[in-house]
């Protein structure tokens, strides 16, 4: 329950101040999906600068510089490596020849382990399973569409990537987990995030004067959006999750990760639904009646909405009492 976002100033024409409160409520809206780290990557001078902390994204102060034209953000929720070692949060930086880049992901990889045998990857002190995504570009010289088409064609799970190469391109990876993302034609400007309603959520507290729509992205797409805010579109095929859940060096992992994910994200909403005003008595109750969390998280972005399904699930238990 991660999230991804993030945008592409291709104009220039936004203040830093605008993207940086963009950038923050992006975040903090992204904490419905994830509060045990917060992280964001940016480039500078054509190198590439990575902020991250064990922290949610309200108690973390996202700083990037007055030039800044591109920056790819996570909020974290832990499945495999520790949080409090910043080493195993995202984003990650790699290298291809002489390309610097920072890679996001949403989902989980089973396959990881399997692959850094079978790829012959050199050991690494991060655990968490995204890296291995990284370790594979890093086995060519070009951080291109087709190195790209490559990594996301080996791995297996579910998965969202975000990739931020140092020229400022930005690479948007589809699997099976969701994204979003608007365009503000007269601005210049992408946005992006993995739920329709983290991104709504967010824009509502920037003043951002410009009509934008939604551009569409399928399971097995690549978009690849330059400095220049070009387009292009790119596929590759998903590898066959029936395949994945009944490879026997994954069954355990699969399962495991599954139930721990549903319990760990009940959690979750109890503990941090008081940031969006609703009590975890409430919580508890949608729940009861039916919600699951996915939709609970919906519901916390839009309060009339939240306020009406409370009054529905009291009114459904009274009844049924």
């Amino acid at each position: 329950m991660c999230a991804v976002f993030g945008f592409l100033d291709y104009k220039g024409k936004i203040s830093n101040a605008v993207l940086k409160k963009l950038v923050h409520y992006l975040s903090v809206a992204a904490e419905v999906r994830g509060t045990d780290a917060t992280g964001i990557a940016y480039v500078r001078n054509g190198s590439m600068v990575t902020y991250k902390k064990p922290k949610p994204a309200h108690k973390v102060k996202l700083f990037f510089p007055r030039d800044t034209r591109a920056v790819i953000g996570h909020t974290r929720f832990t499945t495999q490596g520790s949080e409090k070692r910043n080493c195993n949060n995202h984003p990650f930086e790699g290298h291809c020849g002489k390309e610097a880049f920072a890679l996001a992901h949403n989902g989980v990889l089973y396959n990881d382990k399997e692959l850094r045998r079978e790829q012959h990857l050199p050991p690494t002190p991060i655990e968490t399973d995204s890296y291995i995504a990284v370790q594979l570009l890093e086995q060519e010289q070009n951080l291109d569409v087709e190195n790209i088409k490559r990594m996301a064609e080996l791995v297996e799970g579910s998965f969202v990537f975000t990739i931020l190469r140092n020229d400022n391109t930005l690479f948007l990876v589809k699997g099976n987990n969701p994204l979003t993302l608007y365009h503000f034609p007269a601005l210049g400007l992408y946005v992006y995030a993995s739920t329709k309603s983290i991104l709504d959520n967010a824009l509502k507290n920037v003043n951002l004067n410009g009509k934008h729509c939604e551009v569409d992205i399928s399971e097995g797409e690549i978009l690849e959006i330059n400095s220049a805010g070009n387009l292009s579109r790119s596929t590759f095929t998903m590898q066959d999750y029936i395949h994945t859940m009944f490879n026997p060096y994954n069954w355990d992992q699969l399962d495991y990760a599954k139930w721990w994910m549903e319990d760990e994200r009940e959690e979750l909403l109890l503990e941090y639904c008081g940031t969006f005003g609703v009590s975890e008595e409430e919580v508890e109750l949608l729940l009861e009646v039916g919600y699951d969390p996915d939709e609970i998280e919906e519901l916390l972005m839009d309060t009339a909405a939240m306020e009406e399904a409370i009054s529905e699930a009291k009114t459904l238990l009274q009844c049924e009492a």
